[in-house]
């Protein structure tokens, strides 16, 4: 559905690439606190999946992939659980309100592609161009995806292939990335705010409708 370069049932070399970069970025990095999740040691955990259905490839999929994750990882609530010697209750949502993982940070992935440009006094130009569309990454030379979070801390730098990158744009790149894992972190809380903002005018409203009609 995606696109027609895909092979339904058939992992492609992209599909890979991208469980393996989001791997990296996520769980490497180690943004979800996962002795959050224990219960009993060595015996009982919580297993956190999340699985991405991309409906549309028009390009920069790495990062729409890392940002709807993210989102996800923030948005979801698990059942709340008490442990009581080597027994474990987990509670329904009606008894206990579910509660929020763990994020110890938010690692945004922030992809660029590269180009030869036009030949100048000191070799090839260089052209970097952020969030490419799906024409543009079918006609770039090399690309390069720089995971980082709000306070500029490198998770991962990934370089996968195609022409080789220049130190100083990369170190351009990774300023450029800084930035925008800013402004991808504030869109992101800014969403987040609001939906739940939704849900508590939605609960309200239930509450006097039932109200209203005893």
């Amino acid at each position: 559905m995606a696109s027609p370069a895909f092979e339904p049932g058939r992992p492609t070399t992209s599909e890979i690439l991208l469980s393996r970069l989001l791997e990296k970025t996520l769980r490497r990095s180690q943004a979800l606190d996962t002795e959050s999740l224990c219960l009993l040691a060595a015996q009982k955990v919580w297993s956190v999946r999340a699985d991405v259905h991309v409906l549309s490839l028009d390009g920069n999929l790495i990062d729409a992939a890392c940002l709807a994750v993210l989102a996800a990882l923030q948005h979801f609530r698990r059942p709340d659980a008490s442990v009581a010697g080597e027994g474990v209750t987990v509670y329904a949502a009606a008894e206990r309100a579910p509660v929020p993982l763990s994020l110890l940070h938010f690692p945004f992935c922030v992809s660029f592609s590269t180009y030869a440009g036009a030949a100048g006094g000191d070799g090839d130009e260089e052209i970097v161009l952020l969030d490419a569309g799906a024409a543009e990454e079918a006609l770039r030379d090399g690309s390069v995806t720089v995971s980082m979070n709000r306070h500029g801390e490198v998770c991962q730098i990934a370089k996968l292939g195609g022409k080789p990158v220049d130190a100083l744009t990369l170190l351009n790149c990774a300023m450029v990335a800084a930035e925008r894992a800013k402004e991808l972190d504030e869109l992101v809380k800014r969403r987040l705010k609001e939906d739940a903002a939704r849900r508590d005018e939605g609960g309200v409203s239930k509450e006097l409708s039932a109200e209203n009609a005893r």
